[in-house]
């Protein structure tokens, strides 16, 4: 395959097609279900799907044989499905998804989350990078194969819509779909992060998660605090007290002995590697307030942190009124909404179970604390990299971006990537994706970087490509 024609294919077909119907995209506020309990009637989902499905039909042509497929189960969203068949006798899978995250508020002048602007190399809005480019990307890596007469495996492009709430129809469509979707020895998911926009990245492992809500109750309603402090605890003093048995307020380190897992060798020579090709940018994206800086300057370590150690945050907190509205009042109780974000190999159920454990057990001055689980999600571990994918990444990174690929954990959760982990154990993954600096996915600002979306497409085509030749 001619890298630079494959380049300027994809550079072109980019700059043409996919930039516009991202903008086009960008405007329909199709929100996760989690987001939109009543996306069926509001239809910004069907929307969504009507578009991608719409462009890619008309590309269709190009892909002798390729058939193009919106499956609905009911009550759960659709899903749209590519089939192209190949001329080597294997099977690839390529995923994305097309739900949204909420708008979030924020945004900078002259910027929304329904509103595509375009600033340099810059599209802002909501989906665009997480993960509406990935239809597009996916086609167009098989129409540049085609277009030079290059040879690949049979290969189905799966876009789902309910990722954004954890892919809780994802399975169903997978166990619907099986016999087509057969068993596929590579799976590409265009839906990770990039750790800067100069190379490309890969995924190799995603952290867990555990949460819930922490309620501490001591009265049956607010009291006035000059007669009641002193006797009656306060809420947020037992709450506070409670935490304590679950992070070392001064270092942040998650004590459950479960949350802990001695970090695979091969992963700490990776972040040591990524490290050196983040460099201070690794802490500097992030829009710190004051003096506040991390807990090291040690890239390598830091990388460790994000991807392979347990963190605890408050995410949210009720019984606690507006400054403005405080009083001087003993409130009766104080509710913190926590996550975990927790270790690739750790068992998610177990470390849910310890933390209800150590926040439950023998209350402070008897007070009424309760642990409501929101559920928990074990992370998932890439398994070793096959040589030829090995060669392959580095091969398609060096005529994308002119420079090697990196290898690196993600701090999140992407929910499905463990179930097709567990649905295609012999399967080898390339988790890669746009999301860089400063993109902001599911946050205020979010972009896609448009150089970046087309590298990692050409890049796709290597791979897929490299796959190919080595199942012949």
């Amino acid at each position: 395959m001619d890298p630079k024609v494959l380049n300027q294919f994809t550079a072109d077909l980019w700059e043409r097609e996919i930039t516009p119907a991202l903008v086009d995209y960008i405007r329909i506020p199709a929100k996760s279900p989690a987001f939109d309990p009543d996306w069926e009637g509001h239809g910004h989902i069907d929307r969504a799907v009507e578009h991608m499905a719409g462009w890619a039909r008309g590309k269709l042509s190009d892909l002798p044989g390729a058939t193009l497929e919106i499956v609905r189960l009911k009550g759960r969203t659709p899903v749209i499905l590519i089939e192209a068949p190949g001329e080597v006798d294997d099977t690839v899978l390529l995923y994305g998804h097309l739900d949204k995250q909420p708008e979030m508020t924020g945004w900078s002048e002259g910027l929304g989350p329904w509103e595509p602007v375009i600033q340099g190399d810059k599209l802002y809005g909501r989906g665009g990078a997480d993960d509406g480019y990935a239809i597009y990307a996916s086609v167009t890596a098989l129409l540049a194969l085609q277009a030079q007469g290059v040879k690949r495996a049979r290969c189905l492009v799966l876009i789902e819509a309910c990722e954004e709430s954890g892919s809780p129809d994802l399975p169903f469509y997978v166990d619907h779909l099986a016999e087509r979707i057969g068993s596929p020895s590579l799976v590409i998911c265009l839906d990770s992060g990039c750790g800067n926009y100069d190379q490309m990245w890969l995924t190799t492992s995603l952290r867990g998660m555990a949460g819930g809500r922490l309620t501490v109750e001591v009265l049956e309603e607010g009291v006035h605090s000059g007669d009641a402090s002193g006797v009656v605890p306060d809420s947020f003093r037992i709450a506070r007290a409670l935490l304590s048995r679950i992070e070392d307020a001064a270092t942040g380190a998650v004590l459950p002995a479960p949350c802990t897992v001695e970090i695979p060798a091969d992963r700490v020579r990776q972040a040591k590697v990524a490290g050196q090709a983040l460099g201070e940018e690794a802490w500097r994206k992030f829009p710190w307030a004051g003096e506040t800086s991390p807990p090291t300057r040690d890239i390598a370590e830091l990388v460790l942190n994000r991807t392979w150690r347990p963190t605890l945050t408050v995410i949210g907190a009720g019984g606690l009124p507006q400054p403005g509205d405080a009083g001087n009042v003993l409130r009766p109780s104080t509710t913190l909404a926590l996550s975990l974000r927790l270790p690739p190999t750790a068992d998610a159920a177990v470390c849910g179970k310890a933390v209800a454990d150590a926040l439950t057990a023998d209350p402070p001055q008897g007070a009424k604390v309760t642990y409501v689980s929101g559920g928990a999600a074990s992370g998932w571990n890439a398994p070793p990299l096959a040589p030829w994918l090995e060669a392959a990444v580095q091969k398609a990174s060096q005529a994308t971006f002119g420079r090697e690929a990196a290898l690196m954990g993600e701090g999140g959760s992407i929910p499905f990537i463990g179930m097709l982990g567990a649905k295609f154990p012999k399967a080898q993954f390339v988790i890669t994706g746009v999301l860089g600096p400063h993109s902001n996915a599911h946050g205020p600002n979010e972009f896609i970087h448009l150089p970046t979306g087309q590298k990692v497409t050409a890049a796709a085509a290597l791979i897929l490509a490299d796959h190919a030749a080595r199942a012949r």
